[in-house]
């Protein structure tokens, strides 16, 4: 079966998970930026990969633009954020995000997993940087005994880079996309 990986990284965590998902393939890694959609006929499963910002998802139109061309073969996504995908109120946030985009035909077509990123405030460009301003001032303004503990955890690292990848928790993404 021939694979590819398809991502979409800003800030090169969503990357990083790409290239470890393509090295244990074996198997090719895209650059969707630019990428014409005949490039992805060869392949017979497609794994998308894109960041997550402000409730969108990098690079995702590239699969919900193309997805009648895509049928017929092995499709999954992932998702990769600051959000810990361990809480099931973040991905509760994350799917109603793709069901923005995604049509339900596409959700029940498409293997959809979710992976932890990071986030380096040096790098961030000014309307994240914003973005993320205003989150850290509304979390300030809260009662500190109603913040969940990721929201602690955006205060107490708020300007500094914090990497939450781990290799490890590509494991059912590897399973999935061997599966015949």
């Amino acid at each position: 079966m021939k694979t590819a990986v398809v991502y979409t990284s800003k800030y090169g965590f969503t990357r990083q998970y790409a290239a470890w998902i393509a090295e244990a393939l074996s198997c090719d890694l895209l650059d969707a930026r630019g990428l014409r959609p005949a490039a992805l006929e060869p392949y017979d499963a497609l794994l998308f990969g894109g960041g997550l910002y402000a409730g969108g998802v990098g690079g995702i139109s590239l699969l919900a633009k193309n997805f009648q061309r895509l049928k017929g073969k092995r499709l999954a996504l992932f998702t990769c954020g600051l959000a810990d995908p361990s809480d099931p109120e973040n991905v509760s946030h994350i799917r109603a995000g793709l069901d923005k985009i995604l049509t339900p035909p596409m959700v029940e077509a498409v293997e959809i997993f979710h992976l932890r990123g990071g986030i380096d405030y040096a790098r961030l460009g000014p309307v994240h940087r914003a973005m993320m301003a205003m989150l850290r001032r509304m979390l300030l303004g809260k009662d500190p005994d109603t913040l969940r503990q990721e929201d602690r955890e955006l205060l107490r690292t708020y300007g500094q880079k914090v990497d939450f990848t781990d290799k490890a928790s590509i494991a059912p993404i590897l399973e999935y996309m061997r599966q015949a």
